[in-house]
């Protein structure tokens, strides 16, 4: 068991563990916290699941946990760990079984305080217009080809067959595709799965949240992303549904033969992984790559759905209405990047499981219209609360491989949210707070407020550790809960 005796504070927000502390560690293990994030993290195996992760064969650097750090499958959710290509390993546990899930930020040129007294029949409307739930599929069938496609051209798909534009492909992360997705390395299984769940929400934390810019921060960076106070947001919350998690699942019993075949001992079977240039390795890569690009084709058919059914509510109140991606990013994903270490150009294998991407200003893979102010960064709360859009630094780079937090990290389990709250008192309480909120009950009480940590104490450590600078704040004013 790990206790905070254990760690030594190297910065103010910057915590680590250090590799003499085990003798299967292969490098240090830092948390970006304060105190209280820091105690909140020692309460479950969080920390010692990110020690975990520091053994694993390739490892460089150090394994990182971000400030909404709690436990998941194997590595935390909330952790950062970037392996070398030639000797490093990929692990399913590391990406997570919900592959790609991710947000994206709309903007519209709307007042959100003209809107507001419409917004019972606009959750309404997107309670029953958008297909959610557990393993509940849409109204898009796929046929065997459309699936190929899909996998492999992920949101260009989407916008080929018309559910979006360009300038939405510009403004998602890797542009809607992950290179090397192969839809041959993923089972039938998944595929079926997937067949009818296009466009679909899903349950859990997922959400369609409508809100408002109640804090610019930084005028400029706002600017350029077309945010200002007092402005109609929207936020979509979602995954690759069951065709991902059935991805992970299947690579996850698949690679345990790896394990023997390559030598590789772990302290912690859910670590299951393969050497990145071994043949499973690469097919997991390729089969990721796939349920990454399931994920953004769903969040892109998501968008034009959630938009079609705004603009048919607004549209007998307002005239000109627009509705624009802001960015989408993951934040559950594997990818191939470089990085500057000791001095060296290294190629790794970032895993990113609750983490986001977080590039700074310069960086060639950002759109043209965003990249001398840095990406976008995204990074919703509860839905009583607030949510955060962020600008990447060029210090991240060297601080957490470009990576962030993505959320405000659970305090609860769903199970002991339930046991502490009904869904119909959550929904009570934030029609108080003046949200309005539509979701089954059960999924209301395990999404409450309180199972969650303080999204903005979360986001201070992140700015003042220098992670991501804070761009402009938004509170909820409807939230549609899967």
């Amino acid at each position: 068991m790990v206790s905070k005796k254990d760690l030594k504070r190297i910065e103010e927000y910057l915590w680590e563990i250090p590799a003499d502390f085990r003798s299967d560690m292969r490098v240090p293990a830092r948390i970006y916290a304060d105190n209280d994030l820091l105690e909140a993290a020692l309460q479950d195996r969080s920390v010692e699941q990110l020690i975990n992760t520091a053994c694993l064969p390739g490892v460089v650097k150090y394994t990182l946990a971000m400030p909404d750090i709690h436990q998941g499958y194997g590595p935390p959710i909330g952790g950062v760990a970037a392996m070398n290509v030639k000797d490093g390993v990929v692990s399913p546990g590391a990406v997570g079984y919900d592959i790609n899930c991710g947000v994206r930020l709309l903007r519209t040129n709307l007042e959100a305080a003209r809107v507001k007294p419409l917004m019972a029949e606009i959750m309404d409307a997107l309670y029953h217009g958008v297909p959610s739930g557990v393993g509940r599929g849409g109204d898009i069938r796929l046929s065997g080809k459309d699936m190929d496609d899909v996998l492999e051209k992920g949101a260009g798909w989407a916008v080929q067959k018309g559910y979006g534009t360009k300038e939405d492909l510009e403004h998602t992360e890797e542009r809607g595709a992950l290179a090397g997705a192969r839809a041959s390395a993923v089972s039938r299984k998944a595929k079926d799965r997937g067949g009818d769940q296009l466009g679909t929400l899903g349950s859990g934390n997922h959400f369609v949240e409508v809100g408002e810019v109640v804090e610019v921060y930084d005028e400029s960076v706002a600017e350029k992303f077309g945010v200002f106070p007092g402005q109609l947001v929207v936020w979509i919350h979602s995954g690759s549904r069951g065709l991902g998690h059935q991805v992970c699942d299947d690579y996850i019993n698949k690679l345990q033969s790896a394990l023997n075949k390559y030598g590789i001992r772990l302290p912690d079977r859910e670590l299951v992984c393969a050497p990145i240039d071994s043949p499973e390795g690469q097919e997991y890569m390729a089969a990721m790559a796939c349920a990454a690009n399931y994920a953004w084709a769903n969040r892109q058919l998501l968008m034009h759905r959630v938009c079609t059914i705004l603009d048919r509510v607004l549209a007998p109140h307002f005239k000109g209405r627009s509705f624009e991606l802001i960015y989408d990013i993951a934040h559950n994903i594997a990818k191939i990047e470089e990085f500057t270490i000791n001095g060296r150009t290294v190629k790794v294998v970032v895993h990113r499981k609750g983490a986001t991407r977080s590039f700074g200003p310069g960086n060639p893979a950002l759109p043209a219209d965003y990249r001398d102010v840095g990406q976008p960064v995204l990074v919703p709360g509860d839905m009583g609360t607030a949510s955060y859009l962020l600008v990447g630094t060029a210090e991240a780079a060297d601080k957490s491989f470009s990576s962030t937090c993505h959320g405000a990290g659970r305090v609860l389990s769903r199970h002991a949210s339930t046991r502490q709250v009904r869904g119909e008192e959550v929904q009570q309480r934030l029609a108080q707070q003046g949200i309005t909120v539509r979701g089954p009950w059960k999924g209301l009480a395990e999404e409450a407020p309180e199972a969650y940590k303080d999204i903005d104490r979360v986001v201070h450590v992140v700015h003042e550790a220098g992670l991501a600078r804070k761009v402009a704040k938004m509170v909820p004013l409807g939230v549609m809960k899967g």
